[in-house]
């Protein structure tokens, strides 16, 4: 094994590993409630970059890989077993407030003592023992499953929050967690990776040691910058958890009563539509469903059923439809004008939405139908 290369290799990443681990872990956050899941999530993610800062201090310093390879795997093991639920953790925690329960915790932490027990146990063995590799095997196994199942959790929160945006809000909203279903296959690949490589030949350690750069700059950078929407997001959640809660109420009340119960529901949508209400800039269901004096499940359902889109494409359909008339009326109208008259939030926004229904751009579709 090239010593230098390992040691190169651990000296590039542990520092990068201890900036970001206590960046997250203390660095300051806005003091408002809002953001209390957002730093409960940061202090769960520098926690866990700290438990691998530590594991690289081992490698770096005590040079375990040369005196013990495999209590070096097995060490690995269960570092990565508890950090694999403290990064699942942290990330549904930004799309679930009440993810993180004791009995969650508790179950989680004895899942890990019991692995690294295990792990203790097979270290103890003679390598020359059968038992030794397949206890080995199955120690890997079950850390890649255990990954793969908070991946998969982490994706159906994803996933429905997704869905939850746009059945609620004009805005795409989802945007600004897109960044969380990248990072999550990133982790897939990389903890699976991270899984194999420990295995490696001694030779090759050092691409796993470097693999982690890019991926833990990338986490990092996300963090940052999702600061600035997160308040937009978590209001948006807060939002619709308190109409969820009343709308259940509701629902219970009424739960002989079918879905027609507003028969002249199609009519108010007809005329909200033709006093172009969907102009309005940020408009969500609940507002729309009070103004026409309806309940909010019951609008999604007639929407969802009748238009057979969600509702943020139900909105967007008619805003790209009215710029459409636009341009076609009024070619003097920068595309700037058209797209704030519209009810898009940016010029950027329109034109990626557009294209995106319309395959080609907003002053490209002028240029060929005007």
């Amino acid at each position: 094994m090239d010593q230098s290369l390992y040691s190169q290799s651990l000296i590039i990443s542990l520092p990068l590993m201890l900036f970001f681990g206590f960046h997250m872990l203390f660095g300051r956050t806005p003091e408002k409630r809002v953001f209390a899941n957002y730093l409960l999530s940061r202090r769960l993610m520098g926690v866990a970059l700290l438990i691998l800062s530590a594991n690289y201090c081992v490698h770096l310093f005590y040079g375990i890989r040369m005196k013990d390879v495999n209590a070096t795997i097995l060490m690995n093991l269960s570092t990565y077993f508890i950090c694999y639920w403290l990064f699942s953790s942290a990330m549904i925690t930004l799309l679930d407030n009440k993810y993180i329960t004791r009995r969650r915790f508790v179950n989680h932490i004895a899942m890990w003592f019991l692995f690294s027990a295990l792990a203790c146990v097979v270290t103890l063995l003679s390598p020359a023992n059968s038992v030794f590799s397949i206890g080995l095997l199955g120690l890997a196994i079950w850390l890649v499953g255990y990954g793969l199942f908070l991946a998969a959790r982490i994706l159906r929160t994803y996933y429905r929050s997704i869905k939850m945006f746009e059945d609620t809000h004009s805005d795409d909203i989802g945007s600004y967690i897109r960044w969380m279903s990248i990072f999550t296959y990133w982790a897939i690949g990389y903890g699976v990776s991270c899984s194999l490589l420990t295995f490696l030949p001694d030779k090759y350690i050092f691409i796993w040691i470097l693999s982690s750069i890019p991926f833990f700059i990338y986490l990092y950078c996300c963090y940052q910058n999702y600061i600035l929407f997160y308040e937009k997001v978590e209001t948006a959640f807060m939002e619709d958890n308190d109409i969820n809660d009343t709308d259940t109420s509701i629902d219970n009340h009424n739960a002989d009563i079918p879905p027609s119960y507003h028969p002249d529901i199609e009519k108010r949508i007809q005329e909200w539509i033709d006093k172009d209400g969907y102009l309005k800039p940020g408009i969500t269901l609940n507002e729309l469903s009070m103004q026409l004096c309806t309940n909010r499940t019951y609008l999604s359902q007639f929407i969802n059923s009748t238009y057979h889109v969600s509702f943020r494409d139900w909105i967007t359909n008619m805003r790209i439809e009215y710029a459409k008339r636009l341009m076609q009326r009024q070619n003097s109208l920068k595309l700037q004008e058209i797209s704030e008259a519209s009810g898009f939030l940016s010029l950027s926004h329109f034109t990626r939405t557009f294209k995106a229904k319309e395959g080609c751009s907003p002053s490209r579709w002028r240029e060929t139908s005007c």
